[in-house]
């Protein structure tokens, strides 16, 4: 049936769907997603606004559907994102039920849209106020867009160190030759339309809270009303000799990125730190340098986070495609002529125009707030509260750089460097900038690529005692479940979606999901 303004057809009969059941239907050439919850339907769009991934195959709890891939969240009723990662929301269709018949009408103007921006405000330049974001990271820019959204009408300014907007940094380590323009999370004409201003190549070497200024590298002062550090974490630099060499590289920019996919192609390639990053970096050149060696200080990768059983199995996944593991090992010398790296010959990998990618932990972005009075703990992390406030008026901060407390873990401190983390402590920073109080109270999720092939991650395990595991490791699909104190703290998942969404949901409604419930064989409360 064709209106002058829509597009409408019959998805279904009203009995077709029951309470908390959804599915994918056709309407014109738009796929849409049709959801059933307390007897009525609402219609939304099918495709995740992060990667596009298929909504219907996720986790329905009440009026939320969770993405079976990174775990981004949408109200079906409003289209609204309510967790991360991604920015957009979903466009909603209009939904009508007469003589047992469900219709879902779509716009013609939209009918082509996957994704909806939320409204939001721009500039007037008349109000004299000024958010100021420090570090072009996703948690600086969920929070200039919440600013939008919620009618602050001020001046924002994200300063950056990077050569480029806020930029999908999670696909630096699985697809380093990305063109620029490919990962962008925002257009410049985005930016210019909401009034948000985007100081790239600039660095804040001090902050003095008293004037409510910043100090820039070029020697340059900023005011500010509100201030949110968002420096995110710097990778550790190789604490041997020779880690200084140009031979061997760090990860934390897009030109990094480029230059260790160029420098690497033919080459022998060493990767310094069997850590997630690391391990992704030499699974994307398992199939383009000559060789590829990696250097581990455990028995096998990802073992205190995922355990020994997960990590042998990814460590069996890259050596089938003829990457080298030296576990249990440590670089303790790097030598090179005309900064070429040639490792001595009694560590396990040397020889002559080797390429050596450290990675060797993070630590927080923070030397620049030395003298501002601003908390730190021990790791030099932000110290915030739930509101992402620090100890300093009006200074509040967020993402990786902070220490902060989760929910989850009974408001135990900690640093979670995830980028759905970021995302929404962005966000949460500026309701609160805005004096609408609103705690941090999102679950961590996490994803990690190797060979093509994702394991999902969800909660907080650090000092799990036991693992119980449903489906087979070594058959590369599988359940996790991270116990602690009876009780399960975190899931992991090989081909096993949605599980760890429909976990992480859970986890978000406040359900304790005890160790019985992982032991049983009949996993129902996990089904749609």
């Amino acid at each position: 049936i064709e209106e002058q303004e829509e597009v409408t057809g019959v998805v279904c009969q009203e009995a077709d769907l029951e309470d908390g059941q959804m599915r994918e239907v056709t309407v014109g050439d738009q796929k849409v997603l049709l959801v059933r919850t307390q007897g009525q339907y609402s219609a939304v769009g099918s495709q995740c606004s992060h990667y596009n991934a298929p909504l219907v195959k996720g986790a329905l709890v009440g009026d939320r559907v969770r993405c079976p891939f990174h775990g981004a969240c949408f109200n079906v009723r409003t289209g609204d994102i309510e967790e991360y990662p991604g920015l957009d929301c979903l466009p909603i269709y209009r939904v009508k039920v007469e003589d047992g018949k469900v219709y879902v009408s779509i716009n013609k103007k939209s009918l082509t849209l996957t994704k909806r921006v939320k409204k939001m405000c721009s500039m007037v330049p008349d109000i004299k106020h000024t958010v100021l974001l420090v570090g072009g990271g996703p948690a600086s820019l969920v929070c200039a867009e919440t600013l939008r959204q919620n009618c602050y009408q001020g001046r924002v300014i994200i300063i950056t160190k990077d050569t480029y907007p806020p930029f999908d940094k999670p696909k630096l380590s699985k697809a380093m030759n990305l063109d620029v323009s490919s990962i962008l999370l925002r257009s410049g004409d985005f930016y210019q339309q909401y009034g948000i201003e985007v100081w790239t190549q600039k660095e804040v070497v001090s902050v003095n809270p008293a004037d409510k200024t910043v100090k820039l590298s070029d020697g340059a002062l900023q005011h500010y009303d509100q201030l949110l550090v968002s420096t995110g974490c710097k990778a550790r630099p190789l604490n041997c000799p020779g880690g200084d060499l140009k031979g061997v590289k760090l990860l934390q920019s897009y030109e990094d990125a480029k230059e260790i996919h160029s420098s690497c192609v033919g080459q022998k390639a060493v990767v310094i730190g069997a850590s997630f990053i690391g391990m992704e970096v030499a699974s994307y050149l398992s199939d383009k340098a000559a060789s590829v060696s990696i250097v581990g200080s455990t028995r096998y990768p990802y073992e205190r986070s995922l355990g020994p059983e997960v990590g042998k199995m990814t460590m069996q996944m890259l050596e089938e495609h003829n990457v080298k593991f030296y576990m249990n090992d440590a670089i303790t010398e790097i030598r090179g002529e005309h900064s070429k790296v040639t490792p001595p010959v009694d560590q396990p990998i040397h020889g002559p125009e080797t390429k050596a990618i450290c990675f060797s932990g993070v630590i927080p972005t923070s030397d620049f707030l030395t003298g501002s009075g601003v908390k730190l703990d021990s790791r030099k992390a932000v110290i915030v509260d739930k509101f992402m406030r620090t100890n300093i008026p009006d200074v509040f901060s967020a993402g990786d750089v902070t220490t902060f407390p989760l929910t989850i873990r009974g408001d135990q401190r900690v640093n979670v460097g995830h980028w759905q983390m970021s995302q929404a402590q962005g966000r949460v920073a500026a309701l609160n900038m805005l004096k609408k109080p609103t705690k941090i109270e999102s679950v961590p999720f996490f994803w990690t690529v190797l060979l093509g092939k994702s394991i999902r991650y969800t909660g907080y395990g650090e000092g799990y005692t036991e693992i119980i595991f449903k489906g087979k490791v070594e058959e590369r699909k599988f359940l996790a479940f991270y116990i602690k104190d009876e009780v399960v703290v975190a899931a992991a998942s090989l081909m096993f979606d949605p599980a760890v969404a429909r976990i992480a949901e859970l986890m978000a409604t406040g359900q304790v999901l005890t160790k019985a419930q992982a032991q049983a064989d009949d996993l129902s409360w996990l089904q749609m």
